[in-house]
């Protein structure tokens, strides 16, 4: 009898700060992150077959073979299991590309966890941490679901239960419709001395004031050392932030490297109006998506 495939949802996330602490002698970025899960999913379905990784999406954008996250994750993970059969994928794309919004990164670490779980469990957890952090900074995130103090280089993930300052609020998520390299916003924080050096500690104070549910103290504590390039090269995303606070957004702040704005709203119906006032103002052609908090 033929095994089901096995499906998963690969959810999004935003980053509530991104602080960089400077440039590591590995050529990475130290950092410290404050990341929440966000229930915007693609969807990934995983077959044993072949002796091959296998890899279809319905986002014609995206490569399907080795330059391809989810391929690389594969991979890996049959070669470190010393697994001879193959695996066929499909990825079904509902996160933006190149978005701050961790879809690619999500994509590899649910293969990793998917696979271990297709051919019986023979990774262990700190097995898979260790392909997860090779893949990507972001990538370890991704194994777990809760939000999470992430340090390092993205390897160190500290979890957190879900906070209480959040509770019952809503994501409006804004894509402005064109994506922003990673590589390139690091490269041009080198301009922004006081960005790329950041002042160590803003993470645990801004977990300290969501987990007290203090907005008016929290409010001010949301950052993203990144906004620095993308803002002076892409002022919209600047007005954008200004447009949703003016209108009632309890936060609102560029995810990772961007493009995505997200904003933090009172509730749904909040982010709602928030919507119609912002595509009034913009136009209509923003990607946009309302997300309650879950937790």
């Amino acid at each position: 009898m033929k095994a089901r495939p096995l499906e998963k949802n690969s959810p999004g996330k935003v980053n509530l700060l991104l602080n960089i602490l400077g440039k590591r002698p590995d050529g990475f970025h130290e950092l410290e992150t404050v990341m929440q899960p966000v229930n915007l999913c693609d969807r990934l379905t995983f077959e044993r077959r072949g002796g091959a990784v296998e890899l279809s999406c319905s986002a014609a954008a995206l490569p399907v073979d080795s330059r391809n996250l989810v391929h690389r994750a594969a991979t890996g993970f049959l070669q470190t299991a010393k697994i001879s059969d193959g695996v066929r994928i499909h990825l079904e794309k509902k996160i933006p590309l190149a978005a701050g919004l961790g879809g690619g990164s999500g994509n590899a670490a649910t293969t990793l966890l998917a696979l271990n779980e297709l051919f019986g469990q023979p990774l262990s957890a700190a097995k898979l941490g260790e392909l997860a952090a090779a893949l990507g900074s972001d990538v370890p995130f991704f194994l777990q679901n809760q939000p999470a103090l992430v340090t390092g280089r993205g390897e160190k993930i500290q979890p957190f239960d879900f906070f209480s300052a959040l509770r019952d609020k809503a994501f409006l998520l804004i894509h402005p419709g064109f994506g922003i390299s990673t590589p390139w916003a690091y490269q041009n924080l080198a301009r922004f001395p006081e960005a790329l050096n950041g002042r160590p500690g803003r993470a645990q104070k801004l977990i300290s004031k969501l987990q007290t549910g203090d907005w008016r103290a929290a409010s001010a504590e949301f950052y993203n050392s990144l906004e620095a390039p993308a803002l002076e090269k892409y002022p919209v995303l600047a007005l954008f932030q200004e447009f949703l606070r003016a209108n009632g957004a309890l936060a609102a702040l560029m995810s990772g490297s961007g493009s995505t704005t997200f904003a933090i709203a009172e509730n749904r119906a909040a982010a709602e109006s928030l919507v119609e006032k912002l595509k009034s103002r913009f136009g209509q052609n923003c990607w946009t998506a309302i997300v309650p908090i879950t937790g």
